[in-house]
């Protein structure tokens, strides 16, 4: 067996023990789909009302946002969980065995697209309830969810970088929620970013953010020409900046990310 398939064998293997935890505490999967129901109940029906989009219903603006919103927020799982390790001393545990060092990582990232797969599907159906609707080809649409747990997976590799500078998992959340935040919300997520101050709506135009959930509008037919799109690149050809982005993403932090790692456990 090479080093690749070692590798892939390995984080497999770290991914199944991340699912047994899972299913060992259900709560945490279980928090994880009510949220992205209640983001969906309290946009739609309490926020609905006085929020208009020119050309479309709000709750077709609206799904595209928390389903990016959701899948952010599932990345964090990564960084919690190696705090966690770390703070219990299970990747001390790891480190005596015959493992690839980036196989915890790979282990990781792979259970936060599961969880997002789960939190997906609870959204759709949510979504569907609400009056949400895919007006676009079987095809688009699923290239709209592999989009979102692409860009997901990507910053999952950012937030296991942050989860191993710091100590405790309390902090973690803090820290993480610094982030996200202002990713989230300083979007198109949930606004027309045309409503924005100036300031605000050129951060919100050239956030990633905005560029994922723009692109996953459009493939799966949540526009209307009526719609206005800032006049700027990545809101305009937002499928290929998404990608960009999440290039970007992986190829800085992929690398960081086990360098970091190694440093970790050679405490």
């Amino acid at each position: 067996m090479n080093t690749l398939q070692m590798t892939a064998s390995d984080g497999l293997t770290i991914a199944k023990r991340n699912m047994i935890k899972i299913k060992r505490v259900p709560d945490l999967i279980v928090f994880t789909t009510l949220s992205p129901i209640m983001f969906v109940l309290l946009f739609a029906y309490v926020f609905g009302s006085a929020i208009q989009i020119p050309g479309t219903s709000y709750r077709e603006f609206l799904i595209a946002g928390v389903f990016t919103q959701t899948v952010i927020f599932g990345a964090t799982w990564t960084g919690l969980g190696m705090v966690e390790d770390l703070q219990k001393g299970i990747i001390d545990r790891f480190r005596t065995l015959p493992m690839a060092p980036s196989a915890v990582l790979i282990g990781r990232t792979s259970t936060d697209v599961l969880i997002n797969i789960v939190s997906l599907v609870v959204m759709s159906l949510t979504g569907l309830v609400v009056g949400w609707r895919i007006n676009s080809s079987p095809l688009e649409a699923l290239t709209g969810y592999a989009l979102l747990l692409l860009f997901a997976y990507a910053l999952s590799w950012l937030m296991a970088v942050v989860g191993m500078w710091i100590r405790t998992p309390e902090v973690f959340n803090n820290a993480s929620f610094m982030v996200i935040f202002p990713l989230s919300f300083i979007a198109n997520t949930f606004v027309d970013t045309s409503q924005m101050p100036t300031v605000l709506r050129t951060f919100a135009e050239w956030n990633p953010v905005s560029a994922v959930t723009q692109a996953v509008r459009e493939l799966f037919g949540n526009t209307n020409p009526m719609m206005p799109v800032p006049d700027v690149w990545p809101l305009q050809n937002p499928v290929i900046a998404s990608l960009l982005w999440t290039a970007l993403m992986l190829v800085v932090f992929v690398p960081f990310a086990i360098r970091r790692y190694k440093k970790a456990v050679s405490r």
